[in-house]
């Protein structure tokens, strides 16, 4: 009974009926005859076209490695070219052979070839365009797809194809969920994605270049955009393929719980990211200050913030660290920056002159601002020096910190030593007893024994 019940099973029915169609075909074309001739011919073709590529392709290669002048565009589409030489050589070849035939025989016994030579040159047509998809994943995609595509159409059972693919489906009640289906989803959401994705980064562009908008509102417009193309291609997609987009709430309502107990730590990067755009508390090219890293902001995205040091690190910040920790904003309201240096002259120097020195010294130094003139105060009295404090604007912190307190410290030792000023270092003196010296006067480190005498 149960294989009763399989016989009359539609799907198996559809498998038999295409599985017999396919060996019918392929037993005539094996048939003495025009038929297995043009199937010899054509085979030919790919063996001269594999021949003739191998060659074809080692010299364009040589050629290629000569051509060091041309411009970059022009040596990728050389590569591609190279790259795609079999499909080149084959579409070359079997049209030459398809008009010699057609010239001696007549146009029947040449429609296999025909058929083979437009297959071929649609294969061709369809590697080149495919190189506009960036990926290589989905490039490899599409190329198979298409030429999956191209090769049941031209054969003509298109239709049939299509009627099979739609058999193997999955029922429940009314839902209806066939291979086709789910195809023909991917198709047309990769299609509307791709079209979202052109018209997001034309409009990034022109967003970007607005300098009536800041920074962050700029990144902040772009990813609301993004967000809204994206989600409309994909549901949009569904819709077009008769997707009941009502069963969708509760699956957002399962997504929604599990971004409660599962994705905190990214939701909470997500929304903070939201936060830091909304109020504008960092943007890029701000130069800031979080725990031990210093540098200037190269992006912001939905995750992270990346950060830029001055020595070519780049650090990934999570958005939720510069909302809950402490963030020095070096360039947040302005580009100003105040910074301090600490010296120490002699008590034998005039400390009214140091003073006057320290100031002019760091004024004639480059970045230091004029506008708000350098400062120098007293800040206490050292065991072996007078302790000053050196106080200087500087401007675009971005050029660094670092290198413009080395020139202040460079000039600051310049000027002392054109002035006789000298900073005190400490001094230690260093005694050594010899065998004669009084047995109380010298002891051993840890030792509370004295050093034996004469």
């Amino acid at each position: 009974m149960d294989e009763d019940i399989l016989d009359t099973f539609p799907l198996r029915e559809e498998i038999a009926r295409v599985t017999g169609e396919a060996a019918a075909f392929a037993i005539d074309l094996l048939r003495p005859g025009w038929k297995l001739w043009q199937v010899l011919i054509i085979l030919a073709v790919l063996l001269a076209a594999w021949l003739l590529r191998g060659w074809a392709a080692e010299r364009m290669t040589h050629w290629m490695r000569t051509q060091t002048g041309r411009p970059k565009w022009q040596l990728r589409w050389l590569v591609i070219v190279r790259n795609r030489l079999g499909l080149v050589c084959f579409a070359a070849l079997i049209w030459m052979t398809l008009l010699i035939m057609r010239e001696v025989t007549w146009p029947s016994r040449s429609y296999l070839v025909g058929l083979a030579a437009t297959i071929g040159t649609a294969w061709m047509v369809v590697s080149f365009v495919a190189r506009l998809v960036r990926n290589p994943f989905l490039r490899k995609i599409v190329n198979w797809g298409l030429w999956i595509y191209v090769t049941l159409f031209y054969l003509g059972i298109l239709d049939e194809t299509k009627v099979f693919l739609d058999s193997l489906a999955i029922e429940f009640g009314d839902f209806h969920l066939s291979v086709l289906g789910i195809i023909t989803a991917l198709v047309v959401i990769g299609v509307l994605f791709a079209m979202a994705r052109v018209l997001t980064k034309a409009t990034s562009s022109r967003i970007s270049r607005n300098e009536d908008i800041s920074p962050s509102m700029r990144v902040l417009v772009v990813k609301l955009l993004q967000i809204v193309l994206y989600a409309g291609a994909f549901f949009l997609g569904l819709k077009w393929v008769g997707f009941d987009l009502t069963g969708l709430a509760v699956l957002s309502g399962a997504i929604g719980v599990g971004l409660g107990f599962g994705l905190q730590k990214v939701v909470s990067n997500l929304v903070s990211g939201v936060i830091i755009l909304l109020d504008k508390s960092i943007k890029p090219g701000d130069v800031i200050t979080i725990g031990d890293t210093f540098g200037w902001i190269n992006a912001l995205t939905a995750r992270y913030v990346s950060i830029t040091t001055r020595d070519g690190r780049e650090y990934l910040v999570p958005n939720e660290d510069l909302i809950t920790g402490l963030v020095v904003n070096w360039s947040h309201s302005n580009s100003l920056v105040r910074l301090d240096i600490f010296f120490g002259t002699s008590y034998g120097d005039d400390p009214h002159e140091v003073r006057r020195i320290a100031i002019a010294a760091a004024a004639g130094t480059e970045r230091v601002l004029s506008s708000k003139p350098p400062v120098c105060h007293i800040v206490g009295f050292g065991d072996s020096s007078v302790d000053y404090i050196l106080r200087f604007w500087i401007i675009n912190p971005t050029e660094g910190l670092t290198n413009i307190r080395g020139n202040v410290y460079l000039a600051l030792w310049d000027a002392f030593k054109a002035n006789g000023i000298s900073i005190p270092f400490p001094q230690r003196e260093v005694r050594m007893l010899g065998d004669g010296a009084p047995q109380g006067d010298a002891k051993r480190p840890g030792h509370s024994t004295p050093v034996p005498g004469d």
